[in-house]
């Protein structure tokens, strides 16, 4: 296979180059040149928010492309128009984000969308995602698969949601734990995804899939103990209910990063139907692996996990939970 991948050097896109090398597939990757590529890729580079920035596409031939944009959907109008006659497949990473708000627990993906539109230029994410969906359909029709992922975690993770909890065991101590323990919650590691994505370019599959584990895949408390365990036991976690930290004024979600507790946001990001995605292959794997090998990646970088300039940091500062945790 000759793949495509517009991003391709972090995170997710980073996680499907990887895949598709281990493949054997040929694989470019077109990027702005401000991280470096994996080793065995061919690089093409060109800023998509430039009137020229695509000029490096405008020759080639792909079996299938990948497509990590969550910008402009104007930019995914230019590449899947420039690339309609030459590829034959191809790939967006949407998001559960395009869905209307709230989402009832079990929604699957007939569940009503926001407006978008694929001439728009910035606009907030969950319209930036719909509206390079509209892209890439305008241009590839049945060719075109909607990978909405849910919470994304793993190696290369550069926003910082599970790496922040992992820093955080590591440093020890009393640890304020979001309850309650066994809350269920759904996510997808990077690797998973790619997996699945590439699978689907191979068999041409088209539409719109959520791409998350099955609800309950894993839960709080579990996923909060293989932090402390794989960062060496020195974390105490001291559970709490959820009443008593949003009542202390800590915001679900970004100060406490995964975590939210039972209700509308919660059936938003950690009660979907899977159903779809699950009879075309997908599968998950543990959270003890996926917490295991996101450690071992922060400690060869040193411990300081990279962070995406676009999406602000999250996690809770220590003297708000050391009040909180002090009564």
């Amino acid at each position: 296979m000759r793949l495509l991948i517009l991003g391709g050097t972090e995170f997710v896109g980073r996680a499907v180059s990887e895949e598709a090398l281990a493949r054997g597939w040929e694989v470019t990757v077109f990027h702005r040149g401000r991280h470096q590529p994996p080793p065995g890729v061919t690089a093409l580079h060109g800023d998509r928010g430039r009137p020229d920035g695509l000029a490096a596409l405008t020759t080639g031939e792909w079996d299938a492309v990948v497509d990590t944009w969550s910008a402009a959907p104007r930019a995914v109008r230019d590449a899947t128009r420039l690339l309609a006659d030459r590829v034959g497949h191809y790939a967006y990473i949407s998001s559960g984000s395009v869905y209307s708000y709230p989402s009832a627990a079990g929604h699957a993906e007939d569940h009503p969308v926001v407006d978008g539109s694929p001439d728009d230029g910035e606009v907030d994410y969950a319209r930036s995602k719909r509206g390079g969906e509209l892209a890439a359909l305008e241009a590839f029709g049945d060719r075109a698969l909607l990978a909405r992922a849910g919470l994304i975690l793993g190696p290369w993770e550069n926003i910082g949601r599970l790496p922040w909890w992992l820093l955080r065991m590591a440093r020890g101590g009393p640890v304020l734990a979001p309850g309650p323990r066994e809350l269920a919650l759904q996510y997808i590691d990077a690797r998973d995804l790619a997996r699945w994505v590439l699978d689907a370019a191979e068999r041409r599959l088209g539409g719109a899939y959520n791409l998350i584990s099955p609800q309950g895949h894993t839960t709080m408390g579990e996923l909060l103990s293989e932090c402390v365990r794989v960062t060496g036991g020195r974390a105490e976690p001291r559970w709490a209910e959820p009443e008593a930290i949003t009542a202390a004024g800590i915001e679900p979600w970004t100060q406490l990063p995964i975590w939210t507790p039972p209700g509308e946001l919660y059936d938003t990001l950690h009660a979907g139907d899977v159903s779809k995605a699950l009879a075309e292959g997908l599968r998950c794997r543990p959270v003890a692996e996926t917490v295991a090998d996101t450690w071992s990646w922060l400690r060869s970088l040193g411990g300081v996990a990279p962070q995406r300039p676009d999406r602000p940091k999250v996690g809770l500062d220590p003297e708000v939970e050391a009040a909180f945790l002090r009564g």
